[in-house]
Parts: C-alpha cells; structure tokens; sequence
C-alpha cells in the first residue's frame, strides 16, 4: 500500500493550498533564475487530459511587450467596469493587477491544433481549458512554497494579446500571469477582504449522490457579481 507522506510533510502541503493568495501588490526585486525554472517546471508536471499538455507559456521580458500587455488589461478593465452597473465605483477602487511592479509577466496559453487530440475531450472539449489551469495551479502553490506572489490576470481582450504575442491559428491566451517578490501575503482572499465577495460554506459545494431536490434549478435575476448570487 502506498505510503503517505510524513506528519509535516502533508503539513506543508496544505499549509500552501490555504496561504495561496491572487496577490496584486509586489516588492522591488528580481526571481532567482532557478527559481523560476522549478515553478515552470512544476507547472509543466500538471496533469493533463489525454496527456496532451496543452499549456505553452511565454515569458515576457521586453518592457516595450509588457507596456503593450498592460495596456489591453486597462482597456478591458474599464470595460469591465462600464458592464458592472452600479457597481461600476467599486470595482475600479479595487487593485486587478501587478503587471508593472512585478519580477515577472508569463503569458499562458492554449496551444493550436488541439482539435487533434480526442482522449477525454470528445465530449468535454474544454478540458484542455481545465488542464491548462491544473499548469497554473501547480506554479501558484510551488510559488507560495517559495515566498514568491502570483497574480492571475484574466481582465483582457483575447485576440489583442494573442496578435502582440504572434500566437498561431488555433492558440488562445487564457492567463497573464504575474509573479515577483511581496512584502507579505494577504490574510484573506483580497476580494474577500474588500467585501466584493465571500467564500461559500463548503456544504453549499458538496453534494452526495445527485443534485440536493430542494436546492433551486434557477438564481433569481440579480446585480452582477453579487455576493452569493449569480451575476
């Protein structure tokens, strides 16, 4: 039978998944290149449907690039505000990204041409999307293990990134990641800790055998991104 890993090895384990924060806030200084290539690495081991590793990652490293990648994110932001209603103040208090203070901007991807691949996706195409984000996962919790912060920007248009980034037919910029040095980890959930949102009770989440029959088929029609409800 296989062997659990020891008392304060599991420890670590799920020391990392509960610290893991969406950090927005960075402190000057580089990544130790070795550093940043056991996270690529441990992003790399994700797994993945059909053992397809759909995730391709390019890091950015000409200023110029990342001006231009900041740029789209604070057209969208705005965007993003405008949709929001009367929430539309709120949201452009809060902090959405760390794209010019952090060590580091990786953009993920899904790779071109993965209509080939069938294993596991002939009904459920978008577990490629799922892999991808398996990749992310495992470079945010080896990011925390290290004391390094990671951001996951989503707040841009897909095909400006993909035409700044020369990305093939096919390939589609899921991520823009940012991930540097901080000062300290937020206790909370930023989003929690501005009162945007809150964490559901895990009993709300889990079900047993089917569907409970009293919870409702439909959200009543609410602001978007309410707490709690469906936006």
């Amino acid at each position: 039978m296989a062997q659990p890993f020891d008392e304060a090895e599991r420890a670590a384990v799920y020391r990392a998944i509960y610290e893991r924060r969406d950090m927005r806030h960075f402190a000057p200084g580089p990544i130790d290149p070795a550093t940043l290539a056991r996270l690529l690495d441990a992003a790399h081991h994700a797994p993945s449907v059909g053992f397809m590793q759909p995730w391709r990652i390019v890091r950015i490293t000409d200023h110029s690039v990342r001006e231009q990648l900041h740029a789209t994110v604070e057209r969208e932001r705005i965007a993003t505000a405008d949709a929001l209603g009367r929430r539309r103040d709120e949201f452009m208090k809060l902090k959405v990204e760390g794209m010019r203070d952090c060590a580091e901007v990786l953009v993920v991807a899904l790779m071109d041409r993965r209509e080939a691949h069938v294993f596991g996706r002939r009904t459920l195409p978008e577990m490629d999307l799922a892999s991808v984000a398996c990749a992310i996962q495992n470079m945010w919790l080896a990011a925390r293990a290290e004391g390094l912060g990671m951001g996951w920007v989503s707040i841009f248009d897909v095909d400006e990134v993909r035409t700044l980034l020369a990305m093939p037919p096919g390939a589609k910029p899921v991520a823009i990641l940012c991930v540097g040095q901080v000062d300290a980890f937020y206790p909370q959930p930023m989003l929690e800790m501005e009162k945007w949102a809150e964490r559901k009770p895990l009993g709300e989440c889990v079900f047993e055998n089917r569907w409970p029959q009293d919870e409702p088929a439909s959200v009543p029609e609410a602001a978007p991104d309410t707490p709690g409800k469906l936006p």
